[in-house]
């Protein structure tokens, strides 16, 4: 899954240009989590909770209060249809019920399984630390649209963060930018065997899948006792 320095100007050039040739890979059968390509199913230990609040180089992206007593940490691919799924539905009660009321520590790290997801997240990384978890939800909400058209809907979604053609054109060829994304997906397959989405780990537990609000309740509460 190593993104070597040619691929990466190819990836943004394309995308820049609007050429839009771009592989994006098949998933699994799995009913609630997308498989890596190139990977059989396995499922992921639960980790050593000091070992995953490491923070990458690139840095963390975080909702929540740093001195929640549960930190939930997610690796999600921009174009996974579970973990949309999940960002749209389990993701709205957890963050109201949990997130906003001080209980639980959000981190969301990128784990992108082709060339578009990739895309994507640059873009989120580029803008205005404030504007990342916007953009986020608007990449999960126009999912279907900009996987099907990536140069065109990906500049509509940008634009609406204050990106211009050029900083947009600028971003996806940011080579630090694609190799730290490509450094935080690759730790995470080789440390902690992640190798679907959405993957969690709740204070260390794994939970694959895009789950219902009730699983994500029991082991937030199995945390806190």
């Amino acid at each position: 899954m190593k993104l070597n320095r040619r691929k990466l100007i190819t990836t943004a050039s394309t995308l820049a240009l609007g050429f839009g040739a771009f592989s994006v890979l098949g998933y699994n059968n799995s009913p609630n989590a997308s498989l890596m390509p190139g990977v059989t199913a396995a499922k992921a230990a639960d980790a050593d909770p000091k070992k995953i609040m490491i923070e990458p180089k690139l840095g963390d992206m975080v909702l929540g209060k740093a001195d929640a007593p549960v930190t939930i940490v997610e690796y999600a691919s921009a174009t996974c249809p579970h973990c949309a799924d999940f960002h749209k539905g389990a993701f709205v009660q957890l963050k109201k019920d949990y997130i906003d009321t001080g209980k639980v520590r959000f981190i969301f790290r990128e784990f992108p399984f082709d060339d578009l997801a990739l895309a994507a997240f640059m873009l989120a990384r580029c803008a205005p630390k404030e504007k990342y978890f916007p953009m986020l939800d608007m990449v999960f909400d126009r999912q279907k649209a900009w996987t099907r058209n990536p140069r065109e809907e990906l500049l509509k979604i940008a634009k609406l963060a204050g990106f211009t053609e050029e900083t947009f054109g600028k971003c996806l060829k940011n080579e630090d930018i694609a190799k730290g994304i490509s450094d935080i997906r690759d730790h995470a397959n080789k440390q902690f065997g992640v190798n679907s989405t959405p993957t969690f780990f709740i204070n260390g537990k794994e939970l694959a899948g895009n789950q219902p609000i009730e699983a994500f309740k029991k082991l937030i509460d199995a945390a806190t006792k």
